[in-house]
Formats: structure tokens, C-alpha cells, sequence
């Protein structure tokens, strides 16, 4: 396997701001002001019939599993208060700032494709209530940050097997639930909407790929992707897809959401790889996140290769250049 060093930039990815936001900087700005009025917390997209998942923030029964992660863990107030989800919007404290209007009970997972069980589930149908494992991951973000997190779940594996995709599956496709009423940040198009991702099917089949339903013992809450998220702890966070409607099986790649954006900076596999950097800053360290608050447990670390999972996942990409394939 062949990794390649790139240029070393002196910029933090934490102090970068994204490309697609540069780029529409006045109307995020907009968006900032106009989110905070005007909002109806309507229902979104038509959902079956309601089902038995905890509601958010829930107490939830799982077993501990072998999976952890040698720094500390991060708060749950950081956890549930600095997120990702543009849907809401760009700022870090905009996800717990209006998610809570989004409704996650019903819910509906519309599973389609090359597969021999598609149709309409609700989550209980997906996931194994009774089986759930508590996973302590670090979850790593471009931008050159991290935090390790207590995910509860079961394996992606268990979710497949009960869908039953055909020989021709060669990828799987997810999609992110998009109401227009409660989700401020899709007003504006940071990216085109609604969010998608995927996976080569033996990636998702992977031992460590996780279909999450909880943090903390507890159920998701909506800023964290309730009521069913993707954890993919070897790739960067972007790849860990929020508030799944849609699974497809399909015998070609899907397309990606912030590839779509920007392919020179992101590409379809996003493994986490400290020796291909960011065209705009370096990927070599990442800052922890997550200590009483948001200050950080370990200043600056050094960023592992596959965020430290590589006997688990190697043998995925045996024989590929990962500074192509990034």
C-alpha cells in the first residue's frame, strides 16, 4: 500500500472555514439571522405508522464491547453541543440550537434497490433493540479535530444480513431526512441538498461500521443525527451520515455530498490518512475535543492512520494508492 506525503500547510483545519461556506458567506450570514424566526416545526416528509424507539435522551439497555479508545472520553456536553450538521446550520452550537425541531417518532427508512427485502421500515424493524452494543469510538473530523464518544448500536452487518442485498450489490447509498420547515440550514446551499453518502459494501460490512441509535447509554439526540445514524470510526466524520431515510444497494458508486461539492478535497473513500493533507491544511495532527465543556483533553495529538483502526480495516484497501483513492 502506497501513502504519499503532500504539501504541509501551516493552517489548522479548525480555523479553516469550508470551502462551499466561503463561498457563500453573505447568504450563511442571512441564514444565521433569518433562522431565528419565522420557523414552523412541522412534521417533514409523510412517516408509517408511530414505532417503539426511545425517545430522544432515553435510557437505553446496551452491553459493553471490546471496542475503546485509550484517551478519555469527552463530555456528554460537548458531545450533544459542538456538532456537524449543516442542515441546521454552519455555526457548531446551531445543531442543538434548533434540531429539537425536527420530529424523529415515526420515523421511516425507505430501503430500495439491489436487494431481496426492499420496502418502508421503522428503526425497530433495522435495529435489534435487545442487542445493542455500547462502542467507544473516536470520531475524527476533517477539519482537524475529534472527540471519543460513547456510541451505542449494533453492527451495520446485522442490518444488511437482514435486508439481504444480491450479488449484484456492490455499494451501499444512504440518504438524510430533509424538511425545509424545520431544518434552517437547507434554506441556503452550502450543498445540494438533501445530504448523501456511501460506502462499498464490504465497508459497511466491516466489524467496526456501526448503525447507531444512541451516545451516553441514551438515545440520539436529534443534533447527533436522531433517530438513526452511520458511525464509520476509520473515516472522517462526514462520512458518518445523520438521520438515515433512505438505504439503497446498487452495483455502481453513489454519489457523496461533499464530493459533489468539491472533489478535489473530498473524496469517495475519506479514510482519515495523516499523510495526504487537505489541499488547504494538514491532516498530520487533529486537536481532542471534549473535556468539561469543550476544552481540550490533549492539546494537539497526532493523527493515526485509519484514526488508529488499521488491523481492523487494511485488508479493505490492499493494493490501492490511498493518495489517489482519498
Amino acid at each position: 500500500m502506497e501513502y504519499k506525503r503532500n504539501r504541509t500547510w501551516s493552517a489548522l483545519g479548525d480555523e479553516v472555514t469550508p470551502e462551499p461556506i466561503f463561498r457563500d458567506r453573505r447568504r450563511i450570514i442571512a441564514a444565521a439571522g433569518a433562522a431565528g424566526v419565522g420557523l414552523i416545526a412541522g412534521a417533514g416528509a409523510a412517516h408509517a405508522a408511530p414505532t417503539a424507539r426511545p425517545v430522544p435522551g432515553a435510557a437505553l439497555k446496551a452491553t459493553a464491547s471490546k471496542y475503546k479508545v485509550a484517551d478519555p472520553v469527552a463530555s456528554e456536553e460537548a458531545a450533544t453541543s459542538y456538532n456537524n450538521f449543516y442542515e441546521f446550520g454552519t455555526n457548531k452550537s446551531d445543531p442543538v440550537r434548533y434540531a429539537g425541531l425536527m420530529k424523529v417518532d415515526p420515523w421511516t427508512v425507505t430501503v430500495e434497490g439491489e436487494c431481496e427485502k426492499p420496502g418502508a421500515y421503522a428503526v425497530t424493524d433495522l435495529v435489534d433493540y435487545g442487542k445493542l452494543e455500547e462502542r467507544i469510538y473516536r470520531l475524527r473530523c476533517v477539519e482537524a479535530w475529534s472527540m471519543v464518544i460513547p456510541w451505542v448500536g449494533v453492527p451495520m452487518a446485522s442490518v444488511i444480513d437482514k435486508l439481504k442485498p444480491t450479488s449484484k450489490a456492490k455499494y451501499v447509498a444512504f440518504e438524510t431526512h430533509l424538511d425545509r420547515t424545520s431544518m434552517p440550514g437547507v434554506r441556503f446551499p452550502v450543498l445540494d441538498w438533501p445530504y448523501v453518502e456511501g460506502l462499498r459494501l464490504d465497508e459497511a460490512m466491516n466489524e467496526l461500521t456501526l448503525m447507531t441509535v444512541g451516545l451516553y447509554g441514551k438515545a440520539l439526540p436529534q443534533q447527533n443525527g436522531a433517530p438513526l445514524r452511520l458511525i464509520v470510526p476509520w473515516k472522517y466524520g462526514f462520512k458518518s451520515i445523520k438521520s438515515v431515510v433512505k438505504i439503497r444497494f446498487t452495483d455502481t458508486q453513489p454519489p457523496t455530498s461533499w464530493n459533489l461539492s468539491n472533489a478535489r478535497e473530498y473524496g469517495f473513500y475519506s479514510n482519515v490518512n495523516p499523510e495526504v493533507d487537505h489541499p488547504r491544511w494538514s491532516q498530520a495532527s487533529e486537536r481532542v475535543l471534549g473535556g468539561g465543556g469543550l476544552s481540550g483533553l490533549i492539546s494537539r495529538r497526532k493523527t493515526d492512520m485509519f484514526n488508529g483502526y488499521t488491523k481492523q480495516v487494511e485488508k479493505l484497501y490492499a493494493g490501492m494508492d490511498l493518495a489517489k483513492d482519498y
